[in-house]
Formats: C-alpha cells, structure tokens, sequence
C-alpha cells in the first residue's frame, strides 16, 4: 500500500500542483492527515487567531492516478478513516452561523475515549470520522482548499466516512486528488465553523472510470445514493443537488421526468452539509434500494 505523509499538502486544488505519488488505477493509499488547523492548536490557551490563514485547511496530495484522464470519473472507496486521540473545537466572533451571538474566542480541547468524544462530566458524544475535505483539481483557475464546488473540496458532508464511496470529476490528466480536514463528529451545518477537528489516517481505494456520466460529486453512503452540490446560497445549492438527483433518476432509471419528481418528493431527503464556508454546500439522499429494484448497479 501507498503512502502520502501529512507534510506533502497543498492549500488549493489546481492542476498546476505537481504530483507527490502516482499509482495506477485500482491501487489503495493511506493519506496521513493535518487536522484543518495544521496542528498548530495543541491548548486551550491558543484562540483560532494563533493559526494564520495559511495554515488552514491543509489537504495531503495530490495523487496522480494513471489513466484519469478530463472527462472520466474518479471513484474514491473510503476503507478506513483512524483518527488521533483528541480533537479540537474553536469560536470566534463574525465567524459562523453564531456570528453575532459568539462573544470571543474559545478554544476546546475535546478528548477520545471508548469511541465517544467526551464534550463534558455530563456529555458524551458518539463518534463518527468523517473528511470535510476531498476533491480533485479543478480544470481551470486554482480554488482554495476552503472552498467547495464541483470538483468536491471543503464539502463537509458528514456522510463521507468509513464504507462510502466518492465520485469525483476528472479535470486533468491524474485528477490529482487531495484530501483533509477530518472531523471526529460533525453535524449538519458545521455552524461555528468547525466540526471536532482531528489529525488522522485515511485509506482509500481509487479506481478510473471510463464512459460514466454522472452529476458529480456523488455518494453513496450507509444505504443512500447522495448528489452534492455547492453554491453561494444555500437555496440554490439544495436546487441544484435536487436537480442533480432528478436528472440521474430520469437518465439512469428511465422514469419519466415528473413521475421521478414525485419519487423524489416521497423519498428523497434535502439537507444541508455546512453554511459556513465560501460557498454554502448541500445534498439529496435517494435509497439505494430503490436502484436495486431497477436492477442498477454503480461501478
């Protein structure tokens, strides 16, 4: 198995980045992870401020997968996510969803033990490792690992975790995949800008994919097929996640198009991934049931 240590990250995707691994289609990668404030945060003496901006959000790669060429889809199988023994939590005001409400800066150094983030004496909290940031190069213009959009990046989605499956975009030959920012828990929304930030390890499996349209980036998690969408508004980012959905269901199922809006209305949930970042993120969940009941497989 490959290995991309934690020191060999970038702060934005862009097809200018030169490789730091290539591997061939198929292969598995462990990526060692910084958590999104590059570890810089080790006190609950130390405030957000004490992390300059350009140590936020470091994501490890990228990796050249061979073959990836524009216009193919990279398939990124999520084996494992391990993560550190404690994690770390901030606020700050004018920040986050809580912008007004939040009265200073905060820090919080929130411990691991038996699988549960122990918040306080009378809160335990089940963990869940997720990636907050997963993407590949875009084919233009460099974006900043903050910040989502169609080629993934700071997506935080929760539901990209241990067992799913990612569906990135190619935009360069390689894709030169990148990825970091893990959290221990997270919940929808991601509202004071942070979930339980962590370093950690991410093994991935990454396969190229020849001739498949599909609205990226796209999911599949725990029993549920997701689009992911992200957009300056948080409305038009659930449209088009919808719209993402619809348009798969109606070109890959074969139902016609308003009998699929009305599946989608019984069994399709919207809901938000963050509203925190550049641009504000969303999802639509479908039961992968149902795909088996039209007997479709994804690749």
């Amino acid at each position: 198995m490959e290995r991309i240590q934690k020191e060999q990250a970038v702060l934005t995707m862009s097809p200018n980045h030169k490789p730091v691994k290539k591997v061939a289609s198929g292969s598995t990668v462990m990526f060692e992870t910084y958590d999104c404030f590059s570890n810089q945060i080790q006190r609950e003496d130390q405030p957000f401020s004490s992390v300059g901006w350009d140590q936020i959000n470091p994501a490890t790669g990228p990796l050249f997968v061979e073959g990836a060429e524009p216009g193919d889809v990279l398939k990124v199988e999520i084996l494992d996510i391990k993560i550190d023994q404690k994690g770390v939590m901030t606020t700050t005001p004018k920040m986050g969803v809580l912008r007004d409400y939040v009265t200073g800066e905060t820090t919080k150094i929130i411990p691991i033990k038996d699988g549960k983030a122990i918040f306080n004496d009378k809160i335990q909290i089940p963990i869940k490792p997720m990636i907050g940031v997963i993407g590949t190069a875009p084919g233009g213009e460099e974006i900043p690992t903050g910040t989502p959009g169609e080629h993934g990046g700071n997506m935080d989605c929760k539901q990209i975790i241990k067992g799913s499956s990612l569906y990135l975009p190619v935009n360069v030959p390689g894709a030169l995949l990148s990825m970091g920012d893990l959290h221990a828990v997270m919940a929808d929304g991601e509202i004071v800008i942070c979930g339980l930030e962590i370093p950690g390890e991410v093994t991935v499996k990454v396969d190229v994919l020849k001739g498949e349209a599909l609205p990226l980036p796209m999911l599949v998690s725990e029993g549920k097929l997701i689009t992911i969408a992200s957009a300056e508004t948080l409305d038009d980012a659930a449209k088009q996640a919808t719209i993402n959905m619809h348009q798969f269901i109606v070109q890959e199922l074969g139902i016609e198009t308003d009998e699929a809006g009305m599946l989608l209305s019984l069994v399709g949930d919207l809901r938000i991934c963050q509203i925190v970042d550049p641009l504000m993120t969303a999802r639509m969940e479908f039961p992968q049931w149902i795909l088996d009941q039209y007997s479709y497989k994804m690749k």
